[in-house]
Parts: C-alpha cells; structure tokens; sequence
C-alpha cells in the first residue's frame, strides 16, 4: 500500500518516522512545498554567532515519545539552565516572579492578599456545569478575576498567542478540565493525585506547572527535523507544493501544482489545516469549511542581542509575559542566552520578543524598522535597557499558532465523522490534538499504531 504524507513539518516528518518503523518496506513519499524541511521548527544562526529560534523554541523533556525519537536518531538533548526555572510577569510596572510552589504563591506580591484569598477559596467553588467553556470563563469562576487576569491570561497568549476569553479550556488544557470533572476542586485534585502518586512509589509528583524541563540542541531545534529528513532521504520531495486531491475506487490522485500527479491507497495531511482546507476543496468540501475556520494569527519575533556588560539588570530567569491587562505591544520576552548556552557569543545576551498573536495580530504586520523600534522601545520601558542593539533579526509568521477557540473540539468530532466517507485520508499536525512539539511526536506515534493495527 502506497502512502503519502503531504507536509514535512514535524507532524509530518515524525509521522513518516513512526511508519518506517514499523514497516520499513513501506512505500512512502512526503512531499513538502517549500524548500526545507521542518515547517514552523526553524534555527537561524548569525554570522556573528548568534542562535535564533523562527519557532518552535525547545520542548519539555516529560514525554516518551519525543525523547525516544531523539535516541533512535542517535541525537544529544540540551538541557535547559537552570536559571530558566525563574519565571516572570510583568504586572503593575515591574517584573514579578512566577511562585513555583504554595508557600511562595502565599508570599509573593504578584497577587494581592485578596487575590490569594480567592484563589484559596478554590477548594469550595463547585464544579463547572458547561461541556466547554473559555480559559477565561474557567479561570475567573474556579480562582478569580485578579489570578486570571494576572496568571492565566499571560500564559495563553505565552503557549498559544492566543486570546483567553476565545480559547477552549477543554482543547487547550484537556487535562485541567479532567480533573476539575473528576475532582471538582483543582486543588484537592492535586493533592490526590500526588498522595497516589507517593502510594505508588512514583519519583515525579504530579505538580500545578507543566512538569519536565526545557529541552533542546546544541545547534538549535532544527537539529531535530534535518535528521528526520536526512533519514527519509529521497522519499521526502521538496517544492512539491499540493493543489487538490481527488479519489477514484479505493486510490487518491494527488493534483501537484506544476501539473504533475501521485497516486496513493492512503494520503495522510499534515500542513497547516488553511493548507489542507485548500487540499480538500473538491474531495471534502464540508470538511474543508470546517478547517477554513480555525484562526492562525499573525505572529512576529523580533530578536535582539546586546554586550551583557551594559546591561545593568540580573537576566537569571526565563524571561517574562506580559498580561493583555497591562495594554503594552508585546506579549513577551525570552531571555535565551540565559535559557540555553551558546544562543549568543560569549559576554552577549539575546532577548527573543513576541509580537502580535490574537491579540494584537495586526501589530506583527508592521515594517520591520517599526517592529524593532516597537520592541527597543518596550525593552527600555519594562527591562530599562535603552541602548542600540548589537544585532537584529525579525521573523515574521502571517498564519502562526492554530487556535482551539471554543467548540473546537465538537468542531473536531464532526471532522472525524466526515472522515469515515474518506477511507485511507487522514488528517494531522497541530491544528488538532495539541500545538506542542511533543504533542505532535506523540500524535505521530498514535497514528503509525493505529494504522498497523488496522492493517
């Protein structure tokens, strides 16, 4: 059975892995329509040594499947430094540390006292009565206004660049949304399940944060998708751009753009779903209107690397978002040579802002000269760093993040069963069950068993 995979993204490329696995006579093709693999997984290094992220920035080290990949490929994993643990946010005209335990959060100031208060009172709040709902509908119900306006709304638009009164806490954070069914209270859910985590002996306590440690390569994410890549060899055809996919019986025409033509048993999609939508037009209009209506911001990333020695503040952390409450242009900055070595030259930090997403996507449609001044000028109000860069370098993504607004999972069921009329056509990549490098991998895995079970 032939197979073609349209998109070498990591979706794609880790789904294509997870096949040849399994059946490494299979005949497959992955045909991608730019010019390099990886899609959104993209490293640019400088001539003067600077490592910037297009992207994909790390992933956390708390999934099987990605690590396992990585091994097989016979790759080494950068750990994060631990100054990266130290989280912040701007509130209220300064940078507040992230409390990473309960004794902090009841002493830090980034709450105030009738703020902890409220989050406290999780523990009485009853459970939520709607099938899904919005970040923000949950957070301000379950913890309180000042905590989602202050916490959970900065690490939407962190994780999604997304807006938290559209997002869908069900798709979102399906796992958050389990406990609160199973438990009623998040935090009374928590101690359970570290008490049965202690019970059984496990040597990681479920915890409030994502767990894991950041993860990445010596030479930048990319590392990762060029050895996939190189281990499909010419299965993978570059600036093979799809035009539309028909099917005849039990095979799939495959409509290239230059004209020519592939036929496959089985075509699994994974490019952006704009892209797929585009793909189905003629083969599954209904499906294609439904993945026309998944949101992708505008997203910009304006990297900046300045002489350590000028800068006056400690850059022992993270980095920092910014809550939506706090009006400012930027959603956030990473402090990456303080995340990862070598992501600049020795005596050098590089900060690595984002600009635009669901909130303000229109901003990261600036010029470039704009986008710099604009960044320059948020560093210097909230950093206090007012000085001309050493180098620059702007990225820009006109469709970034798919966003999982609410009812995207109903949006996803009807997908689903619109595919039973679809035998052998399968869709994938980020703009289903999970936007993370991680969930990407593991979906792939999924997939590969799925299909050889079914086999």
């Amino acid at each position: 059975m032939k197979t073609v995979i349209v998109g070498a993204g990591i979706s794609g490329l880790a789904t294509a892995h997870a096949l040849l696995e399994q059946q490494p006579d299979l005949e497959l093709q992955v045909l991608e329509a730019s010019d390099r693999p990886g899609g959104k997984v993209w490293t640019d290094k400088s001539s003067e040594g600077f490592l910037c992220e297009r992207g994909v920035n790390a992933f956390l080290n708390n999934k099987p499947e990605t690590l396992e990949l990585v091994a097989k490929l016979g790759l080494s994993p950068l750990a994060s430094c631990d100054a990266s643990r130290n989280r912040f946010v701007y509130s209220e005209g300064c940078l507040r540390q992230l409390p990473d335990s309960p004794p902090a959060f009841l002493a830090s100031n980034l709450l105030s006292l009738p703020g902890r208060l409220r989050v406290a009172l999780e523990t009485v709040i009853p459970r939520g009565n709607k099938s899904d709902e919005s970040l923000a509908e949950f957070a301000t119900r379950r913890l309180g206004r000042e905590a989602f306006e202050k916490l959970i709304d900065p690490m939407a638009s962190g994780v999604y660049a997304g807006d938290a009164t559209q997002l869908s806490l069900k798709s979102c954070f399906p796992r958050i949304h389990e406990v609160e069914n199973e438990y009623r209270s998040l935090i009374l859910g928590l101690i359970r399940l570290q008490l049965k985590a202690l019970a059984n002996r496990e040597s990681k306590l479920p915890s409030a944060g994502p767990s894991g440690q950041l993860t990445s390569f010596s030479g930048g994410m990319s590392v990762l998708t060029t050895a996939i890549a190189s281990k499909l060899g010419d299965r993978l055809q570059f600036a093979t751009p799809v035009a539309s996919i028909t099917r005849q019986g039990v095979r799939y025409t495959i409509h290239l753009s230059d004209g020519r033509q592939e036929e496959a048993e089985r075509v699994i999609l994974a490019a952006p779903a704009y892209a797929q939508s585009t793909m189905l037009r003629e083969l599954a209009p209904e499906i294609a209107g439904l993945l026309d209506n998944i949101p992708y911001p505008s997203l910009a990333i304006c990297c900046l690397g300045y002489k350590r020695e000028k800068i006056k503040r400690d850059l022992n952390g993270f980095g920092f978002l910014v809550p939506s409450r706090e009006r400012r242009q930027i959603l956030g900055t990473l402090w990456d040579a303080s995340i990862f070595p070598n992501r600049a030259p020795e005596g050098y930090a590089l900060f690595r802002t984002m600009i635009g997403g669901a909130r303000s996507s229109e901003l990261a449609q600036l010029p470039e000269d704009k986008l710099v001044d604009l960044t320059r000028s948020e560093i210097a109000s909230i950093m206090g760093i007012d000085m001309e860069p050493e180098f620059v370098a702007v990225y820009r993504h006109s469709k970034s993040i798919p966003q999982y607004v609410v009812r995207h999972a109903q949006r996803l069921a009807t997908i689903e069963s619109l595919l039973k009329k679809h035998p052998g056509l399968i869709l994938t990549g980020n703009a289903y069950k999970g936007v993370s490098l991680n969930d990407c991998v593991a979906n792939a895995y999924l997939i590969a068993r799925s299909l050889r079970a079914n086999s």
